[in-house]
């Protein structure tokens, strides 16, 4: 998790975390406390997500959302473009996380079999303490800087031009360790976020 701005600092136009998980936890009937028991989080954690004093790693909200079966993708549905689409300005990319650590989808991942991610991690940025685990294969390209990446028992430096490719069953994990922004071009099939 990584500090962000306060609420009322979130820029017109951008997509507020907090009042999202604030609207799905009422629409399922929760209180802050409640969720947090189900997901296994602190309630405080919860209760700063939703003040958007903290940005949760894409590994904790989608631990959150799981608890009451709440896809990520669905939490990110308002702003997701026309099935039909081919091109995408990068202005029309679905931001997933936002702060140390953007993570920008290409697309409606309900209408392909593939989940196009453009990454970006600044500088000691990463996906999380919890490794990733989920049923799919992922592959990227560095565009810029440097990516440790850990699969399984395995952990590279990746600089730019470096790719990757695994079976997403394994536990992962993504962390620029560098001074510098860290860009990423990845895919993930099947979707999992």
């Amino acid at each position: 998790m990584h500090a962000t701005k306060e609420a009322s600092e979130t820029p017109a136009g951008e997509f507020d975390v907090g009042e999202r998980l604030r609207s799905v936890r009422r629409q399922h009937g929760l209180s802050q406390r409640a969720l947090a028991v189900k997901a296994g989080v602190t309630h405080s954690l919860v209760s700063l997500i939703e003040k958007n004093k903290v940005s949760p790693s894409v590994s904790s909200l989608k631990k959150i959302l799981e608890a009451i079966s709440y896809p990520l993708t669905d939490f990110f549905a308002l702003t997701l473009p026309p099935v039909d689409q081919i091109f995408y300005r990068a202005d029309e990319l679905i931001p997933l996380a936002r702060g140390p650590l953007t993570l920008l989808q290409v697309g409606d991942v309900k209408s392909h079999n593939v989940q196009i991610f453009h990454e970006f991690y600044q500088p000691g940025a990463d996906t999380g303490e919890t490794m990733l685990q989920h049923e799919a294969e992922e592959g990227g390209v560095v565009v810029a800087g440097e990516l440790e990446l850990t699969v399984g028992n395995q952990t590279r430096i990746l600089k730019k031009g470096d790719a990757f490719l695994f079976d997403s069953r394994l536990p992962h994990r993504y962390r620029n360790v560098g001074t510098e922004l860290c860009e990423i071009v990845s895919a993930v099939t099947p979707p999992y976020l």
